[in-house]
């Protein structure tokens, strides 16, 4: 039997606000397989980063999917809520706006993690309540070195869109959910009570691209996730419903343009 969800609130975020004296600050929060983090939203931005295991961070806009290789970039005052895939060693860290001056900063993206990056993010206290340990000179140099790594961080196109329409919208979430779960689109539209035609439409209305073409792109999130973790190649596979690692590979050929060995390596 599968465990129930968990919904919990943020931790407050008071006790984490980044200040023009300590303008980075880190928060570590552990969470179990099928947690979430209820929708939120800072006046500052912030990174969502897994030191192992992978989570899923959700805009009204975009879904990204997390292995502990990338990052997400959440802008200032975006609402967005953490979900996690599996159980999750998570670091937030909390940005100034005197740090997030570049347009780059305005919009969320999945940046690369370098092992230096992510070096430092496990150097920056995390315990609020705590006297530092790491003296004030220390830390200004770590903040100094993360923000500078962030910049040079390079962006990936790994965020899947999600619709505005409330039935669409609830169809989406249930295929990032559990991609496997149906094989046909009418399975799926039956689920919440909508015709193909419809769902179709809504597809192509809402998101500019036809089911395939958007499912597939959850699939790649979900292997890129499992790749991270080193998971061979059939088991990746078999959990994402294909029958074989040669149907698996020929669907991120055909999305991609590359077959899976290259497109993990690159991306």
């Amino acid at each position: 039997m599968t465990a129930p969800r968990r919904s919990l609130p943020p931790a407050d975020p008071s006790r984490y606000a980044p200040s023009i004296e300590r303008p980075l600050r880190g928060k570590a929060r552990l969470m179990e397989h099928q947690m979430d983090i209820q929708p939120h939203q800072h006046d500052w931005g912030q990174l969502v980063f897994s030191v192992g295991g992978a989570v899923r961070v959700s805009t009204s806009a975009s879904t990204f999917i997390v292995p502990p290789s990338r990052a997400v970039w959440i802008a200032p005052r975006i609402v967005h809520a953490v979900s996690a895939i599996e159980r999750a060693d998570l670091r937030t860290l909390y940005l100034h706006e005197s740090l997030t001056h570049a347009p780059a900063w305005a919009q969320c993206r999945v940046l690369e993690v370098s092992p230096l990056l992510r070096e430092l993010v496990l150097q920056l206290p995390t315990d609020p309540d705590a006297q530092p340990d790491t003296p004030a000179e220390r830390e200004r140099c770590i903040t100094h070195l993360i923000v500078d790594e962030l910049v040079r961080a390079r962006s990936l196109r790994l965020g899947v869109a999600l619709p505005q329409d409330k039935r669409l919208l609830r169809l989406c979430q249930a295929i990032i959910e559990d991609p496997a779960r149906h094989a046909s689109l009418a399975d799926w539209a039956a689920e919440v009570g909508a015709s193909e035609r419809t769902i179709s439409r809504l597809f192509r209305e809402q998101l500019g691209s036809g089911y395939g073409q958007w499912r597939s792109q959850v699939l790649l999130a979900h292997a890129l996730s499992m790749a991270a973790r080193q998971k061979p190649m059939s088991h990746i596979a078999a959990e994402l419903g294909y029958a074989s690692a040669s149907a698996f590979t020929a669907m991120v050929t055909r999305t991609v343009g590359m077959p899976p060995s290259r497109f993990f390596a690159e991306a």
